[in-house]
Parts: structure tokens; sequence; C-alpha cells
């Protein structure tokens, strides 16, 4: 599945990446595999960012870091997934990307959120999102 499995529906998946540094760290996977944005159609693309908004506006709401981090490569493994990433202005890579060189020897610790919890919020917000689309 890509990590700690949240939420997911015949779409796409949310997934909680195990990284003490970074706790939140979640990615939005697309169920079937294409490579790119532009291989979905404009609703799946416009379905696609709301449950990515949805993650990220959840790990603000839980988490409150000064800053969220989007990202969308697939240059290992060409599989449409984002990453979001809650970043502090104190963690290991600040202000360099996550996979860029550390500046510090670790993060600070962070406040725990359970995957229960975490899924419940991303659950809420991405219901309602699409619930919004749908009006």
């Amino acid at each position: 599945p890509g990590g700690e499995l949240l939420w997911e529906d015949g779409f796409c998946r949310v997934v909680r990446v195990a990284d003490a540094d970074y706790p939140g760290f979640c990615r939005v996977i697309l169920q079937r595999h294409v490579a790119e944005m532009t291989d979905l159609d404009a609703a799946e693309r416009t379905q696609l960012m709301a449950v990515v908004c949805s993650v990220e506006a959840s790990l603000r709401a839980l988490y409150q870091p000064d800053k969220i981090n989007l990202a969308s490569f697939g240059n290992v493994v060409p599989h449409l997934h984002w990453h979001v990433i809650p970043r502090w202005r104190d963690d290991r890579h600040f202000p360099q990307p996550v996979w860029g060189s550390a500046q510090r020897v670790s993060s600070p610790a962070r406040q725990l959120v359970s995957n229960l919890r975490l899924g419940e919020e991303i659950a809420s917000r991405i219901d309602s999102s699409l619930k919004g689309e749908q009006s």
C-alpha cells in the first residue's frame, strides 16, 4: 500500500509514511497505474486534488506545521502519487526539501496523532470536499 493505510476508495488511497522526523507525512496514491496528472481526465484531476487538499487541511489542523510541502515525482516508480508533508522551521531538513541535505541531526519531538484520529480527520474532510463538488 505504500504506507499505513488511513483512507481509501476505488479511486485513490491515503497512507501515512513512517518517518519520525515528519509525523503526519502522507501519500495520496492513485489506485490505477498512470504516470502523469494529464493521464487523468479533468474530473479525475479535480477529484485527486480534492483529496490532496483534504489531507493538507487535516495535517494543518492536527499538527499546526509552519508549512506543508506537496510533491509529485514518480521518477523511480512512475505511478501517480502525491506526497503531503508537514514542515517546521526546526525540522531536520528545513529549509531544504526532506530529500535534501540535513540541516540538523534530528527533528524535535512532535505531537503524536494516532492513525485512527488522522484517518478520521482525513475521511471527514474528503467526504465534505467531494460532496461539495457534487453540488
